[in-house]
């Protein structure tokens, strides 16, 4: 133990690290149990808690305060986990198998390793000035950091002190310092993450003053951070959301095309967009109705939330209708009740509002008209809003959209029945969300529910909250800060970031270019929703001919995508992973790719190059160095780690398959109600360098809530081996003995594999100019198919 100690005081050393602490703070005493340390000292206590090897809690607690145990973020439980616990004069220590946690004694300061590595040490600690309460920490001089929530600053966010605050920011482009969603987590280059685990507004301070100091500060609340650490980006993402939850599977339907604007304003111009659609043979899944629903005007009448029959004569047999035709209607909500609005009486009346330091609905006025928002915090309030939702849903609505739920405009004045509007006002999308989600589960059990929401609060993911980039600006600025966005929140836990496709707000003048780019994007980013001002309709079909041509296109392959997207989102349900991956997630240790945003990787198998400008003919691409690849498009080779001049063409962006990879595709679709699982595509990219890969393709209702914890789902398993003049391929389907199991027909497509010499078993046709093989096989229950051909 005694040479343990040595060699971590030596780390620490050499990188600069033992900075002091607040001198003034003294070691007094410690004790251990099982799950840590308490620590106590001369202006308090410290308790060190593990969850896992990979994530230790600390918190402070100042003298005369008892320690808050409310955690709005964190859903696991402090384990009892196999670490040894040493103390001497100079030092106290935890060492486990991950997160080992040092504490000198005097000068006092923590110091957290993993597997001997260095990662953070606390700097001045806790402080306390006259506005603010503080936790100070030592950087590395040359670490990249990363989180702080949906922002537009660059990846690379070192330097910044960014505002916990979430407000709305409209029309922004290339920069957005402050947006709907913010986060109090930090994430660096050297594979550690700190999430502060406090609700009330704040900063995080990534080193702005330049002297090496990371500091999170805060109005009030909890002393409470936890650190997560791991090999590689996968586990700390996986470590994270097992801390904070992980997203449910939503409907399957999600992963569709979605009909949406602000606004419609009547039944009959959403039923003749829907009959649009079909005309055009364009696939879609879901319209999404805005706020004219109930509300003849913009303003005046919010809070109504009951369908303006003048505009909406028969909301119950549209939506009856639609479902005929396998389209889910979407309801926008918003959580203000203004003094005009039908709901305002009751509400006020029965305390179901914020309030003032009187007592009274605290009353202010904003865009929208005079206004109370619901106390989404009082249990009498939420339950009188939910009920107003669970009419609607029982009346056919299938998906809710909260909007304006940062909230936009919350008053500090304003008293919730659990704080302040400055304490809560960062976790009241999350709140939101959570009443929704347990509505669902208690009274729609059958249901996934869709919540889509623009502001939330860490661990807002596991209420099934699907977030977008807010009021982006409908021009070429505004596309280019949407893959930055994603791809953070994406890593913070928030893997179904999206944006308004094609721009919401400002834009006189259509550029069908800018449309066509930003849908391409959107077939590879989590949900495809196109949506804008009315002044130029974000719908296709509303288009000249070529524009509609090609953004069918872009649908038609968003569909053709649906296992492997369905599967990515089974993925993420498991282990949080996002669907965007920054380049550095497979290269930790490359430097270059640590700011890099305007690449990522789609799942594990796809390279997506967005083209973010216009009239873009050629592009630059330095191609990732694990494996060759493959134009999605064209089938040609590149070769890892090499670098390439792209041509680009207007009806795709550039996209590469990883040499290797199986490509799960479906059959042509109309609604992902038709999708067929036992009618597949597979495409598989042959490389010789590849020696081994495997794939999985996850299939259940759709529906269930609770698929996978009920075993109501079946996996189709995909391996590939080479061997000198021998490529083996392994297909085989493990279903849920809960499952009625049908034949699976799979259609084997392998690229870059010229005509075979033998394929045992199979029939086989090539195509030896473009170097593919098809081979057409069937699954019969779990038996497996192995397919050998000899090259």
């Amino acid at each position: 133990m005694k040479k343990i100690l040595l060699f971590l005081v030596g780390i620490a050393l050499s990188l600069h690290l033992l900075s002091a602490q607040n001198e003034q703070r003294k070691f007094i005493s410690s004790g251990f149990d099982k799950k840590g340390v308490t620590i106590q000292t001369s202006d308090g206590a410290y308790r060190i808690t593990y969850y896992s090897k990979n994530i230790v809690e600390t918190t402070f607690i100042p003298k005369g305060e008892n320690k808050n145990e409310n955690s709005h973020a964190v859903v696991l439980e402090p384990r009892e986990i196999s670490f040894s616990s040493s103390e001497n004069q100079e030092t106290v220590l935890l060492n486990s198998e991950g997160i080992t946690v040092s504490i000198d004694k005097a000068p006092f300061k923590i110091n957290y390793f993993y597997k001997n590595r260095p990662l953070i040490s606390e700097k001045a600690g806790y402080i306390k000035t006259d506005s603010l309460e503080i936790i100070e920490f030592n950087l590395n001089p040359t670490e990249v950091l990363y989180g702080g929530g949906a922002r537009a600053l660059g990846m690379n966010r070192r330097g910044h002190r960014l505002k916990l605050y979430n407000r709305a920011h409209y029309g922004y482009e290339t920069r957005s310092e402050l947006m709907n969603y913010t986060l109090p987590v930090v994430l660096s280059s050297n594979l550690y993450a700190i999430h502060f685990d406090n609700a009330p507004i704040g900063y995080l301070d990534l080193d702005s003053k330049k002297n090496n100091t990371l500091s999170y500060q805060t109005i009030s609340g909890r002393k409470t951070y936890q650190v997560i650490a791991g090999n590689n980006w996968d586990e700390i993402t996986d470590h994270y959301t097992s801390l904070t939850g992980r997203q449910p599977l939503p409907p399957r339907w999600v992963f569709g095309n979605f009909s949406s604007r602000f606004g419609y304003h009547s039944e009959k111009e959403v039923r003749e967009t829907v009959r649009k659609f079909a005309e055009d043979s364009i696939p879609l899944d879901a319209v999404v109705i805005d706020i004219y629903w109930f509300g003849k005007d913009i303003q005046g009448h919010m809070g109504n939330l009951e369908f303006l029959k003048d505009s909406f004569p028969t909301p119950q047999l549209m939506m009856r209708d639609f479902q005929k035709k396998n389209i889910k209607t979407i309801l926008v909500t918003e959580p203000f009740i203004l003094t005009s609005s039908k709901k305002w009486k009751e509400a006020s009346e029965n305390g179901f509002l914020g309030k003032d330091s009187s007592g009274k609905p605290l009353v202010y006025d904003f865009y929208f008209g005079n206004t109370g928002l619901v106390d989404i915090f009082s249990p009498k309030a939420a339950d009188w809003f939910w009920k107003l939702y669970k009419e609607l849903t029982e009346m056919g609505v299938q998906g809710w959209w909260g909007d304006l739920g940062e909230p936009e405009v919350h008053p500090s004045a304003m008293v919730h029945e659990t704080g302040t509007a400055d304490e809560v006002h960062n976790i009241y999308g999350h709140q939101w969300a959570k009443m929704i989600y347990d509505g669902y589960r208690r009274d729609f059990p059958d249901q996934r529910p869709f919540i889509l929401m623009r502001a939330g609060y860490s661990g807002s993911q596991r209420f099934g909250l699907i977030p977008w980039s807010g009021d982006v600006s409908r021009s070429w600025g505004g596309l280019q800060s949407q893959p930055e966005i994603a791809l953070q929140m994406g890593m913070q836990g928030l893997a179904y970031m999206h944006s308004d496709l094609g721009g919401f707000g400002g834009g006189e003048k259509f550029d069908p270019e800018l449309y066509t780019r930003w849908l391409q994007y959107g077939v590879f980013q989590p949900v495809f929703r196109p949506h804008a001002q009315e002044h130029i309709a974000p719908e296709p079909v509303f288009h000249d001919e070529k524009t509609k041509t090609l953004a069918r296109k872009s649908i038609e392959l968003r569909y053709a995508l649906l296992p492997y997207n369905y599967t990515l989102a089974f993925e993420n349900s498991r282990s949080g992973q996002p669907f965007m991956k920054p380049l550095f997630f497979e290269e930790p240790a490359n430097e270059s790719l640590f700011n890099r945003a305007d690449s990522y990787y789609w799942g594990e198998n796809f390279l997506v190059r967005p083209i973010l400008h216009p009239g873009v003919k050629t592009i630059e691409l330095q191609f990732p160095d694990k494996n060759n690849w493959f134009d999605f498009y064209t089938d040609q080779l590149y070769e890892k780690g090499k670098s390439y001049p792209i041509p680009v063409l207007e009806d795709h962006i550039p996209v590469f398959v990883r040499g290797g990879a199986f490509i799960p595709m479906a059959k042509p679709m109309q609604h992902t109600e038709d999708y067929k699982f036992n009618d597949l595509l597979v495409h598989y990219y042959f490389d010789p360098e590849t020696k081994t890969s495997d794939a999985l393709v996850f299939n259940d209702d759709g529906k269930n809530p609770e698929s996978i914890e009920k075993g109501l789902y079946e996996i189709i398993h995909l391996k590939s081996t080479v061997k000198k003049t021998i490529l083996e391929i392994d297909v085989y389907c493990t279903p849920s003995k809960s499952l009625s199991v049908t034949d699976k027909k799979i259609e084997l497509i392998l690229h870059n594999l010229a005509k075979p010499k033998k394929v045992k078993r199979f029939p086989f046709t090539s195509d030896e100019v473009k170097k593919i093989t098809r081979i057409p096989l069937v699954l019969k229950g779990s038996d497996k198919q192995t397919i050998r051909i000899k090259m």
